[in-house]
């Protein structure tokens, strides 16, 4: 056995030993379990990668891919085969140390030591020689930078200080960013991924890091779920068939990872998920870089990056994170044409397997955007082969293998079936989905979509808030309603004489720069709606332009081959889907399906960038530099900031709609935590909150819940907890068709409950 390989199967016996000690010392517990997780396997599979792409790079950041799929399934095969076994709690510390330990050594008998023959030479300036790379030392002075002033930004917020290092931390990642465009042809290729993974690291974990305690929408129910599988040690859909927890990547990676490393639980889903998902830029850069000019392949990644869903939405959701970065994977795959063909199909397959594992909603778009992609494929040649001119071009296809062939689409699609049918049993989200989808198309009745469509060029519509809470309490009334009669909810004639107003979201008050621009005559709340309308129409239009560019324009920076066309409209054709279709909106939200497409899309949005500035000659980059880190301050909140006039920012604001709703505080806990050791004691008792309250506080509440404080809805047996939006102002927020709808509670109808609780931040009523 070579020396290399030796070496690390040599370091696995310290490393697991460590973690059979009974009370192990935290630092080399961590330690040993970042390396048997993450460190080990990413060096085994490393020469296993080497046999399917051709750069070093590519290599381990597929090894990266695959090392986050053997952590869930050495996970999810010892959750399986022990229990019949008579072992209960299979996700122990010693049992997955062991497994991983034996999986790694099974790894390093097997895989080969050297790369494929006929492979290319190792790229120049790859992570061998990356310390000593040209342009390091500025790209790492200021990625370090970036990444000190996002987690030093978050803490002072959380203690109550200003967003002002937040600010500059977005700042530094501007020049980060217009630093690697500027000096893209003098830097190695490696410094720039570097780069851009420092920049995306900072600006997730500014987001990410908000809050003492879990923050933010979907991660609060994944946490919630990987607590349950925790707390037994082993994961069971059956007892939770819900479509979260068949979410591998929140509930099995996320167990490994405390057990094996002893890191905080909420760390793991604040820093460790995050910075993963870092890479995903770096693995769109590569992608495109296989088969397009640095220029087109760094404003790619840029472009995934400044799209506002990845600072905004992206850190709280920790299993699209997870598929995501498996999704970057499966990208670099595709295009690494160097690579053997099958070989590389069949890599793909795996990737999107692990996929399946991690996130269902990703795997669904995935899946409609290959079929898609494959469907056109096919048309594309018919109609080529019937053209005038097709005796070369006949020639021609006839050497071209599209990289999708039918068994790479369907084998995807049958996993995800049998994973959420039969294995699982949880895909009653997406029946339901689809059954209204069928509704709308076949029985033309449809519900309004999320009001995100209203900034999609395809013609979405924006209902109006006022409209929505009406439909949404009138849906609670016809499902109380044979309840009511019998006493259980409050009678109508109370609920009638209620008002209820929406509330509109506050905006900041403007600042000197903003009043100074007020007194000229520009209104500030309608320039930076103007700006955001401004950016989402961009995106769209520069996205369609592309793909005439890229295949009509004699100049293109980039010359797309089919499979990347094909796919490309695929995923666009996605995204229209999305927008026609109301409840795919309501139930997927539009803008992650967006960003989701800019894996595909996002060189033909950077072609066009180019072809649209090419007028400024050798200017051009400089221009699209600008034009990238504009788009980052304003989306990213730094320029609303600057000027006031618009709803605050959770990641540089303790203020704003996503503060109110999604920021936990301690008083509330308490809050929770009391409430739940009284009923412990009566033994029975019904809690009812506001969904966003309930959210933040699910894991301290074991006891049954209702999720909704609506007049129409509030039943007169339950206590009543509300939070600290609520009770600090009134105002309570619900989620309903896609949108969130924010109004004015009407604290009367609690008058003939009883004040059993208060500490100033959350109170409750009996």
């Amino acid at each position: 056995m070579p020396s290399g390989r030796f070496g690390i199967l040599l370091s696995l016996a310290p490393a697991s030993a460590v973690q059979l000690l009974p009370h192990p010392p935290a630092v080399l517990q961590t330690l040993g379990g970042l390396w048997l997780l993450f460190g080990a396997p990413v060096l085994l599979w490393r020469a296993v990668a080497w046999r399917i792409v051709t750069s070093g790079t590519a290599a381990f950041l597929l090894a990266v891919g695959f090392s986050v799929m053997t952590d869930m399934v050495v996970a999810l095969t010892v959750n399986t085969a022990l229990p019949p076994l008579g072992i209960d709690r299979p996700l122990t510390r010693p049992v997955l140390a062991l497994a991983t330990t034996v999986v790694l050594v099974a790894l390093g008998a097997l895989a080969p030591e050297t790369r494929r023959e006929g492979a290319p030479p190792v790229e120049p300036g790859g992570f061998a020689g990356l310390f000593a790379a040209r342009g390091l030392r500025p790209v790492a002075a200021l990625g370090a930078l970036a990444v000190v002033l996002a987690v030093a930004g978050p803490i002072r917020l959380n203690n109550g200080l200003g967003g002002s290092v937040s600010t500059v931390a977005m700042v530094v990642v501007a020049a980060l960013i217009a630093l690697l465009l500027l000096r893209r042809a003098r830097y190695p290729v490696p410094v720039l991924e570097f780069g851009l993974y420092c920049a995306s690291a900072a600006l997730l974990l500014l987001t990410s890091l908000r809050g003492q305690y879990i923050t933010g929408h979907d991660i609060q129910k994944e946490f919630l779920y990987f607590r349950l599988a925790l707390g037994g040690e082993h994961w069971d859909i059956g007892t939770y068939t819900d479509p979260y927890n068949a979410c591998l990547s929140i509930t099995l990676l996320p167990v490994s990872v405390f057990q094996l490393t002893a890191l905080p639980d909420t760390l793991i889903f604040k820093v460790v998920l995050p910075l993963l998902f870092a890479l995903t830029p770096v693995l769109v850069h590569r992608a495109v870089r296989n088969v397009a000019p640095r220029v087109v392949a760094l404003m790619s990644a840029v472009y995934f990056i400044v799209f506002p869903t990845f600072l905004t939405d992206m850190p709280y959701l920790g299993r699209q994170e997870i598929a995501f970065l498996l999704l970057g994977c499966a990208m670099m795959v595709l295009t690494d044409s160097g690579g053997p063909l099958r070989r590389r199909r069949i890599v793909f397959v795996v990737l999107l397997a692990g996929i399946v594992l991690s996130h269902y909603s990703t795997t669904y778009v995935v899946v409609g955007t290959l079929a898609v992609s494959f469907l056109l494929d096919k048309a594309w040649r018919l109609a080529s082969r019937r053209g005038r001119k097709r005796v070369r071009r006949k020639r021609r296809e006839d050497r071209m293998f599209s990289f999708l062939s039918w068994w790479v689409v369907a084998v995807p699609a049958v996993l995800a079936l049998l994973w959420a049918g039969p294995l699982t049993h949880t895909g009653g989200q997406a029946e339901r989905t689809l059954h209204a989808v069928a509704q709308a198309v076949i029985g033309g009745k449809s519900e309004s979509g999320s009001s995100d469509t209203a900034y999609s060029i395809f013609g979405g519509v924006k209902t109006s808030p006022t409209k929505r809470l009406h439909d949404y309490r009138a849906e609670l009334l016809q499902q109380t309603r044979a309840e009511r009669t019998s006493g259980d909810y409050l009678p109508l004639k109370e609920i009638d004489g209620l008002d209820t107003p929406v509330v509109d979201v506050p905006q900041m008050k403007l600042t000197v720069l903003g009043r100074a621009l007020d007194s000229v005559g520009i209104s500030v709340p309608g320039l930076n709606g103007t700006l955001r309308q401004g950016a989402a129409l961009f995106f769209q239009v520069m996205v369609m332009a592309g793909f005439v560019v890229a295949l009509r324009a004699r100049r293109s920076a980039f010359r797309p081959v089919r499979d990347q066309v094909t796919i490309a409209a695929g995923a666009w054709c996605m995204v229209a889907v999305f927008t026609l279709v109301p409840q795919l909106s309501v139930d997927y939200s539009l803008l992650r399906a967006f960003q989701q497409g800019l894996f595909f899309f996002g060189p033909f949005l950077a072609t066009a960038t180019l072809w649209a500035l090419r007028w400024a000659g050798r200017r051009t980059v400089l221009l699209a530099c600008t034009l990238l880190a504009g788009l980052l301050l304003d989306l990213a909140g730094v320029v609303p900031k600057a000027l006031g006039g618009y709803p605050a920012q959770v990641q540089l604001s303790n203020s704003g709609q996503y503060y109110a709703i999604y920021y936990p505080h301690a008083e509330e806990r308490r809050a929770a935590l009391w409430l739940d050791a009284r009923l412990g004691k009566e033994g029975v008792g019904l809690v009812q909150t506001d969904r966003f309250s309930y959210a933040r506080l699910q894991t301290l509440l074991t006891h049954p819940a209702i999720a909704d404080i609506d007049p129409a809805d509030l039943r007169t047996d339950s206590y009543v907890l509300l939070g600290t939006t609520p009770t600090r102002t009134d105002r309570v927020t619900v989620f309903y068709g896609g949108d969130l709808i924010t109004y004015r509670y009407p604290m009367r109808v609690l008058d003939d409950r009883d004040l059993i609780y208060s500490n100033g931040g959350a109170v409750i009523y009996r």
